[in-house]
């Protein structure tokens, strides 16, 4: 099939681009202008040829790429988002216009008759929550980065009630992933690069509850939640009756929620309890003193999705990723 892909040299991106490839699908990457990391898609078109077409463009003119693609595309995933960290989480206007940038992109699906748009949420979308976070429960986000993925789902689901559109809407709300080519700020990649190093680290009070999921798993529930086949999102053309928001969680199981120190610790001696770490000296990030503690139990069996890779497995094969390159 034609996929679209936004955000397309982001962290997901990339290598959501490289799962669709390996799986022999034609690939619109939809890059900005002037990107930094447009070589991660330069890499992608060295491997598989036409089988990628990059198509450098602004996320404000997506609802005019029937203009550029001229082939029907049957499904679109979009990971293009501006000020996804800490600091930029609190700005107002920066999240408002990934909102109105998101919407263009909806518009450009639907123009290009896909089937599907699945949609990069996140957990901030609950707020500070100290129990198990389910699909159905109230949102009360309190960043503005959290309220404008809640704002788009409403905007989203309104726009294609409104127009009648046949396109299904999938709104997956991502935990905290981890792997190769993360941000740099992270926890995790900010403990492995300090711990290898024999440095000192100092972090929050790391008492709340966490949940890790690998890249690679992640990518895999995104990419079923793609391709499955029969209803997974919201449609306007749902029956009567029907209650179908089509929003997942996409995080590890129920078991690997712990608490963070337990993280922290584990990375500790997987790096040669090498270094130091000091807890309670920074202050939490824009979410607050947030849990994270999904349930994950709707992934499961709508798509029949279950991480493959535990914490530790996963910090290995990153450490061992960044010692190759």
């Amino acid at each position: 099939m034609n996929v679209v892909v936004t955000g397309a040299t982001s962290f997901l991106g990339a290598p959501m681009a490289e799962r669709f490839l390996r799986d022999g699908d034609r690939v619109y990457a939809v890059v900005r202008p002037g990107s930094r990391n447009i070589s991660r898609v330069e890499k992608l078109q060295a491997q598989y040829g036409r089988q990628i077409v990059l198509l450098l463009m602004k996320l404000e003119e997506a609802d005019q790429i029937a203009d550029v693609i001229e082939e029907p595309c049957r499904l679109w995933i979009h990971f293009g988002w501006d000020g996804a960290g800490s600091g930029n989480r609190r700005q107002q206007d920066i999240q408002q216009k990934n909102v109105g940038d998101s919407l263009k992109a909806l518009k450009g699906a639907v123009s290009l008759g896909c089937r599907r748009f699945v949609f990069s949420g996140s957990q901030a979308e609950y707020g500070i929550r100290d129990s198990l976070m389910r699909e159905n429960d109230p949102c009360r986000p309190v960043s503005e980065y959290g309220k404008a993925k809640v704002q788009f789902y409403e905007a989203a689901r309104r726009y294609l009630a409104e127009t009648g559109s046949g396109m299904e809407y999938v709104h997956s709300r991502i935990f905290s992933i981890y792997g190769p080519g993360d941000h740099p700020w992270s926890l995790v990649e900010s403990c492995r690069r300090a711990f290898l190093a024999g440095e000192e680290i100092q972090l929050g009070e790391c008492t709340q509850m966490w949940n890790f999921l690998y890249r690679d798993d992640c990518l895999e529930a995104l990419f079923l939640l793609a391709k499955s086949q029969g209803q997974v999102g919201f449609s306007a053309g749902l029956p009567s009756g029907k209650k179908e928001n089509g929003i997942y969680n996409v995080a590890a199981s129920e078991t690997e929620t712990k608490c963070l120190r337990n993280y922290v610790e584990t990375m500790y001696r997987l790096c040669g309890s090498r270094g130091s770490f000091l807890y309670g000296v920074r202050p939490p990030n824009a979410e607050g003193q947030a849990n994270l503690i999904p349930c994950t139990q709707k992934l499961r069996e709508r798509v029949g999705f279950s991480a493959k890779i535990g914490f530790e497995d996963g910090f290995l094969r990153l450490i061992k990723s960044e010692e190759i390159r």
